[in-house]
Order: structure tokens, then C-alpha cells, then sequence
């Protein structure tokens, strides 16, 4: 039923992946699935602020963080899963949709977050995945 798994994490929140990992792992043994774990870097925002960093930092935060995600993998994932490791750089939600376009997904997995009244069911970035997403995604409450 699924082949391409999509995990969204964020290694400095573990409620982004305490529960949706498990239950990713489970659907990747069920079925046989890849696991394509993703964390995102957010980006600068406004090209003016970018100035005022060193020439190539966003090539070093984007290997740092690869480092930090294939040890957060080799830790928590067991062998036999096969996993790719995605570091994706923007705002949350449209990375999320932008990575399951391009690895095929068919099925994205996200945590809702803790919800302020505002987001009163969902967080936003996992509001926004199940509104435009084209695959199917499982909202996990943290």
C-alpha cells in the first residue's frame, strides 16, 4: 500500500518524533516501505538579513545538521528499515510538500504539535501538509 514514507522531524523537539517515529517504522515493516526522514533548517527569510552572515554558512549548518540527523537515524532506527536522510532548507510546510514530491511519497507522517488555541486541532505547519498535500498523511498527536 505504501512504498515512500515521509517522516518530518525536528531533532530539538522530541515530541516532533517520539510517537510519529514508531509508528512509521511500523508502516515501513508492514509494507515494506522506505523511510525518508526530513528535518528543516528554516531559512534566513529576507535576502538582507543573509548579509550578515559568513559566506558559506547555510553549507555548514546544512552538513551539521545532516551529521546530527544520520546519528538521531542510527539511534533510533532499527536495522532492516531502509531510511534516506533529507535536510531541507525554507519554511516547514512547503519543505515538508516540496521533499514528498520529489522522493514519490505516498504517505506523510507529521506530528500536530501541542496546539494553541488559535491552531485549536492541528499545529500549522501540520494543518497546511494535510491541506495541499497530493498523498495521504497521518497526523500523530504528540
Amino acid at each position: 500500500m505504501y512504498n515512500d514514507i515521509l517522516l518530518a522531524v525536528d531533532l530539538n523537539d522530541e515530541t516532533s518524533w517520539n510517537r510519529t517515529l514508531p509508528l512509521a517504522i511500523e508502516y515501513c515493516r508492514a509494507f515494506d516501505a522506505r523511510l525518508h526522514v526530513l528535518t528543516v533548517v528554516p531559512d534566513f527569510g529576507m535576502s538582507i538579513v543573509g548579509q550578515y552572515f559568513p559566506r558559506g554558512y547555510e553549507k555548514k549548518v546544512a552538513d551539521e545538521v545532516m551529521h546530527k540527523l544520520r546519528d538521531f537515524v542510527d539511534q533510533k532506527v532499527p536495522e532492516g528499515v531502509r531510511v534516506r536522510h533529507v535536510v531541507g532548507e525554507g519554511t516547514v510546510y512547503e519543505v515538508i510538500l516540496s521533499v514528498a514530491g520529489k522522493v514519490g511519497a505516498d504517505l506523510i507522517v507529521v506530528s500536530a504539535g501541542r496546539p494553541e488555541l488559535k491552531d485549536y486541532l492541528l499545529g500549522p505547519n501540520a494543518a497546511r501538509v494535510v491541506r495541499h498535500a497530493e498523498c495521504s498523511v497521518l497526523v500523530v498527536r504528540g
